[in-house]
């Protein structure tokens, strides 16, 4: 791309920038914990698919389309929304906590490259805080089939050095899907009974859990 067209994009994602800070003909109100954002329901159909549903089976109220966004912080959603307008986004300038907390309103809000440049950002820039953060980057990577980079990520490293979440105390509270990914790999340096012991241990005896078995596949125990 030339210096002129990379020039003009620039310019062009600065003015969607202005757009949304001046607020300018909005006809949407975004509402995010105790903080409102009027947006442009233009923009916001054409950018991002869990708006595009919001927008067609929402009534208008005064001309307003009034959506209320659950389970994101204000703080994530201020750094998406400018994403939403400007395409542009710079998670070298963010802690590696923030980056981790944009993963899951992104996929929600159907951001589906920007679900893939965090995982891709995070497992080539940041792994070690991957690895100290692992408990919580494990389960969370099980949510969503979409963040199959991170499975794969964990995984690995699981496979390969399983002391690293057993130490872990979020370790009992791993999720379902997570645990059995992990007793299916071939490749896991642990004795199975190892895992049991530490669930057992841990009080997850109480919940509902799968065994794997080397004759009848996955067998539900309660």
């Amino acid at each position: 791309m030339s210096q002129i067209s990379t020039k003009l994009l620039v310019r062009f994602s600065n003015d969607f920038a202005q757009l949304l800070e001046s607020e300018y003909d909005y006809n949407v109100i975004v509402k995010v914990g105790q903080q409102s954002f009027k947006l442009h329901s233009l923009v916001l159909y054409q950018r991002s698919s869990f708006f595009r549903q919001e927008l067609t089976t929402t009534t208008k109220k005064n001309k307003i389309i009034e959506i209320t966004l659950t389970d994101t912080s204000v703080e994530a959603f201020k750094i998406l929304i400018k994403y939403i307008y400007t395409g542009t986004i710079l998670l070298e300038s963010y802690e590696e906590s923030t980056i981790f907390d944009l993963l899951v309103p992104s996929n929600k809000l159907g951001l589906a490259e920007l679900v893939e440049y965090i995982q891709s950002f995070l497992i080539d820039n940041k792994p070690s805080w991957l690895k100290l953060k692992f408990s919580k980057i494990y389960s969370t990577s099980f949510q969503d089939n979409n963040f199959k980079a991170l499975q794969i990520f964990c995984t690995d490293i699981l496979a390969k050095h399983p002391n690293i979440i057993l130490a872990s105390d979020e370790f009992t509270s791993i999720q379902e899907n997570a645990l059995i990914n992990l007793l299916k790999r071939d490749d896991l340096q642990i004795e199975e009974f190892e895992i049991w012991e530490r669930l057992f241990n841990g009080g997850r005896n109480k919940l509902r859990i799968c065994l794997l078995t080397s004759n009848n596949g996955l067998k539900r125990i309660f």
